[in-house]
């Protein structure tokens, strides 16, 4: 029988999941992942920070914050054309998506032509599009819609419980707001959060609820692993069990069987074996260059030499605005 989605999930239930023998719940979950997937195939994405620093959010895990003293050098606006040639490489390397992230609370209006620019020209190149910005207005929304945006981030990052240990500046409320304008103007979905942030189990079982409640899943799931950075609140927390991670990498393609889980941040920190339970468990993207916004990532070479000691290769691109979850059978 197929995996029935669902949008009804408890906590309980997802420690239940959590708690089974980890050979078990990787049986589960890469069943799961190989009915949706091929599970040798992974998207290859490039995330750019086409802006940075001097962000007022006062995230605790952001370097981007100018709450937090960090090293972190300010970067205005990059220009349209050197987002294009930066796009161009991504591809060339063999990319199928492009994610651009800006440090805004909310777009400014004076940026925002410039942004819509910039979705339109990575579109033509046929790469996948990606943007990250903050919190959204509606008509900001509907032009990001009619310049073909593919997905919209803004992730929830943890679970309602702890978020104000996280962030004060803005409201777990003002998350979903944004991300229910952006599933009202059919741009996909792009929501999950970051682990090891000082959260206690349950609150990872409430997040993947509040990601599988959602009215529908969002259609990519990236899941991070904090990278602690000197300045920021978060500097100094331990890092989370490489088995608990994968673990709720397994639980998420449990719970979001259609979703594209991204294998986020963090992965620096990650030896071959981990990456290799991650995907057997069923993540499916990673995002493939030396950099994500602020932080390292393995080197494209590094990325290569590890899919093909896997047996893994790169997915080919989707149509533009795909709908992976479009098809939806609720149980109650």
């Amino acid at each position: 029988m197929p995996t029935p989605i669902r949008h009804n999930w408890q906590p309980e239930e997802v420690k239940a999941l959590f708690d089974l023998p980890f050979m078990e719940l990787m049986h589960k979950a890469h069943a799961v992942h190989q009915e949706h997937f091929n599970g040798n195939e992974v998207q290859l994405s490039t995330l750019l920070s086409i802006k940075t620093g001097t962000c007022p959010e006062n995230c605790g895990y952001c370097s981007q914050s100018g709450h937090h003293k960090t090293e972190l050098e300010r970067q205005a606006l990059l220009p349209v054309q050197e987002v294009i040639e930066k796009a161009k490489l991504a591809k060339e390397a063999g990319a199928t998506r492009f994610c651009m992230g800006a440090g805004w609370r909310s777009p400014p209006k004076k940026d925002f032509p410039a942004v819509i620019e910039m979705v339109k020209a990575v579109r033509e190149l046929g790469l996948e599009t990606c943007m990250t910005l903050g919190m959204l207005d509606d008509e900001q929304t509907k032009a990001l819609e009619e310049a073909g945006l593919d997905y919209y981030n803004h992730n929830i990052d943890t679970s309602p419980e702890y978020y104000d240990k996280v962030v004060t500046t803005r409201t777990f409320q003002d998350r979903l707001d944004t991300l229910e304008r952006v599933r009202e103007a059919g741009i996909n979905v792009c929501t999950g959060g970051i682990l090891g942030m000082g959260e206690q189990p349950e609150d990872r079982f409430s997040f993947l609820c509040q990601l599988s409640n959602l009215p529908k899943h969002p259609e990519s799931v990236p899941i991070n692993r904090l990278v602690p950075i000197p300045g920021t609140p978060m500097a100094d927390v331990g890092p989370i069990d490489d088995f608990d991670f994968v673990r709720t990498i397994a639980c998420a393609r449990i719970m979001m069987p259609q979703a594209v889980v991204r294998l986020s941040a963090g992965r620096q920190q990650m030896n071959a074996s981990l990456q290799a339970w991650c995907f057997y468990a069923g993540a499916n993207s990673i995002f493939y260059g030396d950099e994500l916004l602020t932080t390292s990532n393995p080197m494209v070479e590094q990325d290569r030499a590890l899919m093909k000691r896997l047996g893994m290769r790169a997915s080919e691109a989707t149509p533009p605005r795909v709908r992976l979850c479009e098809v939806e059978a609720d149980v109650a």
